[in-house]
């Protein structure tokens, strides 16, 4: 009986030891896994910001851009309200 009991002990010992091993496996599968993702999520995050940096510089181009227009509008439109006027 004590040699069943101390082999059934071994024998579980050797099953915790080799499931716990198992699972430390396989939480560093995933912790690699986990740091790729971060990785490539990091990498997408930088090229993210940039393509707004762009996007930013090219937004505020456009409104300087507006402005100039709508000032140039102002002047033709006040060149030819007085020929207008002038007209009638």
């Amino acid at each position: 009986m004590r040699k069943t009991s101390i082999a059934t002990l071994v024998l579980a010992v050797a099953l915790g030891l080799s499931a716990a091993a198992c699972e430390d496996k396989q939480a560093r599968q995933e912790n690699e896994q986990l740091k790729a993702q971060i990785s490539q999520m990091q990498k997408e995050n930088g090229e993210l910001r940039t393509q707004l940096e762009q996007v930013t510089i090219a937004r505020d181009g456009l409104a300087k851009e507006n402005e100039d227009l709508r000032a140039q509008n102002e002047k033709l439109m006040a060149k030819k309200a007085p020929a207008k006027a002038s007209k009638r």
